[in-house]
């Protein structure tokens, strides 16, 4: 059997060994561009919530520590790091998470009803603004060094895409999402009331909105991903609004 030339495996290995490590250089600088704006949208979300409320006269986020930009008191392990990871590595269409409710306690409110409606829209009216923020910075990105501006504008176009993602998402009239919370604040008691009630129930339906209903319509070849079919269009819409506003359009 005639003998491969001398080093041939050497050199083989050091190629694949040079190839993983791009392909983790790559999958690191990927992650890199996602996680700072993930994590400050979500951040600014919760301490908004809280902020209001205790602006609005309940203090329990706030003798909770819940105020803070400090991410470590809104991140919940499984809903913002496990179950988002374990979508990426499925490979699905889409990614949830969610991150720790800011508890309120909607009777100490000053007016219950109203202060209801501007604590839960506080969380989406930040997100929509840290992304006009991000796009206005996109303008002083450009003067920095070249492989600092296309990682700070990959940071900032992500920034964008996850605050609109996430403003427009909880905006669903479904409570517990902020969007229930706002109907059940403006509208008449006759719809109000019955919509409240699905509270203890809107997790489960959120759940089965996004993952069983896509697959049973995979099963009878149908799209049934309803959160998708509702949630592209304004999407789309917002981000190019965010665009056109801060010169980026």
């Amino acid at each position: 059997m005639p003998r491969p030339p001398e080093g041939a495996l050497l050199k083989a290995l050091g190629g694949a060994t040079s190839e993983m490590n791009e392909q983790w250089i790559e999958t690191a600088y990927t992650i890199s561009t996602w996680v700072l704006p993930a994590i400050l949208a979500i951040t600014l979300h919760e301490a908004a919530h809280g902020f209001v409320a205790w602006r609005c006269g309940d203090s329990t986020a706030w003798q909770l520590g819940r105020v803070t930009l400090n991410p470590l008191k809104h991140i919940d392990p499984f809903g913002t790091i496990l179950l988002p990871g374990l979508l990426l590595l499925l490979r699905v269409p889409f990614v949830f998470g969610y991150a720790k409710p800011v508890p309120v306690n909607f009777h100490a409110l000053n007016n219950p009803r109203r202060d209801m409606v501007l604590v839960a829209a506080a969380g989406p009216g930040i997100n929509i603004a840290m992304a006009i923020v991000a796009g206005l910075l996109a303008h002083l990105a450009v003067l920095l060094p070249p492989a600092a501006m296309e990682w700070s504008i990959l940071n900032l176009e992500n920034a964008i895409a996850i605050n609109v993602i996430l403003a427009v998402f909880n905006m669903i009239p479904l409570p517990p999402l902020d969007g229930g919370r706002v109907a059940v604040g403006l509208l008449p008691n006759f719809l109000a009331v019955p919509l409240s009630r699905l509270e203890p129930f809107g997790m489960t339906i959120l759940l089965g909105l996004l993952f069983v209903l896509p697959m049973i319509g995979q099963q009878i070849g149908q799209n049934l991903d309803v959160v998708n079919w509702l949630l592209r269009r304004p999407v789309s819409e917002v981000i190019d609004f965010v665009f056109r506003i801060t010169g980026n359009g």
